[in-house]
């Protein structure tokens, strides 16, 4: 018998497409398109991103002014969303603040911001570097989930995963362990990552950068769109209520196969997903949809198209949301899954933005387009750079 799921009590999220679950569900079943052509200030690069809106005039103030970045203040804003705050505080009420971890992955935290000091001071010739750097509250990993914690008016336990593009997926799934270990009664999951110099020049140098939006799946696909999101969800050991959604199962795995690109026949994606159907007592017919992790690379496509073909065959409806969000990198694994949630509760299946010709040498036909649907349950697919691989199945009970 697999173990009684947890439930997800709430969830939100933010990206490219908007502030908040109305207006994800709006924008994907609109096709409204997230990406727009790179004009970040010192970034003269021929590729498109997934910008969100807003943050440069949202500063953190009062007792969260040390964490002031834009990474924080993303997080702030997804927080503040869908009811998730005070979802939060009624945690607190019945289980304790002490008793309500924080999970969280990110790849770049606060980086944005140490770049920007380092810019004023070789532009403007600085002894130092200046008390603004705030290294300890903006930079490190930890102080997404330190600021996350001050915000919410948690005390339990807390860690920030930072494992490339599997690390929101993976801190759901270690929330997930913390709460069967019984070590908190409650848990905000998630990630959160944001645009910054570093991460685009850097896979500018990998020339996995797309000069046009990413097409998922697409004939001559050329690389990635980064982008940036949040996406939380809470985790709770209580029985669910009528409707509501669990977390049905975690699946994890490590390729051990190269420094950055997947194994070419998927081996470590496959046995993500079928440790996921394992712990969750099913089998792939099971699954109504599948939330591809399709980057749009040619190689990390391939890749996991051979490793679904493995898993399911060919008849899954499957497809991926990277070519309307961006690549969300360290944050991609927990919006994604808050955003199969969105999907889920408002009968839509998502289609896979950006890709017009699908590649005739994959074998999956990935869903073009949007279209009415009512999955009850939902995989959903994050592999990371270097081979980290971490797999989730939502659902009802």
């Amino acid at each position: 018998m697999p173990p009684i799921p947890a439930s997800i009590t709430a969830y939100t999220l933010t990206s490219a497409l908007g502030a908040g679950c109305a207006a994800t569900l709006a924008a994907l079943g609109g096709e409204s398109p997230g990406l727009r052509r790179c004009t970040l200030p010192g970034l003269d690069l021929d590729t498109w991103v997934g910008q969100v809106e807003g943050l440069e005039t949202a500063p953190l103030t009062g007792a969260l002014a040390d964490f002031d970045c834009r990474n924080h203040r993303l997080a702030a804003l997804a927080l503040g969303q869908d009811g998730f705050r005070e979802r939060v505080t009624e945690a607190i009420r019945r289980h304790g603040a002490g008793r309500v971890g924080v999970f969280l992955g990110t790849s770049t935290a606060g980086l944005n911001h140490t770049e920007q000091c380092y810019r004023r001071y070789f532009e403007q010739g600085r002894d130092t570097l200046g008390a603004d750097l705030r290294y300890a509250h903006t930079h490190t990993n930890f102080a997404l989930a330190a600021c996350c914690r001050r915000l919410l008016g948690l005390a339990g336990p807390a860690l920030v995963i930072s494992t490339a593009c599997s690390s929101g997926a993976k801190a759901i799934a270690a929330g997930d362990r913390y709460l069967r270990a019984g070590l908190c009664d409650a848990a905000v999951v998630g990630g959160v990552d944001t645009l910054c110099a570093t991460t685009l020049h850097g896979f500018q140098s990998l020339e996995l950068l797309s000069p046009r939006p990413a097409s998922p799946w697409g004939l001559g696909r050329t690389g990635i769109s980064i982008g940036e999101g949040a996406g939380f969800l809470l985790l709770e050991r209580v029985a669910s209520a009528p409707g509501q959604p669990v977390l049905l199962g975690t699946g994890e795995s490590s390729d051990a196969h190269h420094i950055s690109s997947p194994h070419p026949d998927g081996d470590g994606a496959v046995l993500a997903m079928t440790a996921a159907l394992a712990r969750a007592g099913l089998a792939p017919a099971a699954i109504d949809y599948v939330n591809l992790h399709g980057t749009g690379t040619p190689v990390n496509d391939r890749a996991e198209d051979r490793a679904m073909a493995r898993v399911f065959g060919s008849g899954v409806a499957a497809g991926s949301t990277k070519g309307a969000t961006g690549h969300t990198l360290g944050a991609a694994g927990a919006v994604e899954a808050a955003l199969c949630l969105v999907c889920m509760a408002g009968g839509l299946l998502p289609g896979t933005q950006g890709t017009k010709v699908q590649d005739p040498d994959l074998a999956l036909r990935v869903l073009e387009h949007p279209r009415p649907g009512a999955p009850r349950r939902v995989m959903s697919n994050s592999f990371g750079f270097g081979g980290s691989n971490c797999c989730l199945i939502l659902g009802r009970p």
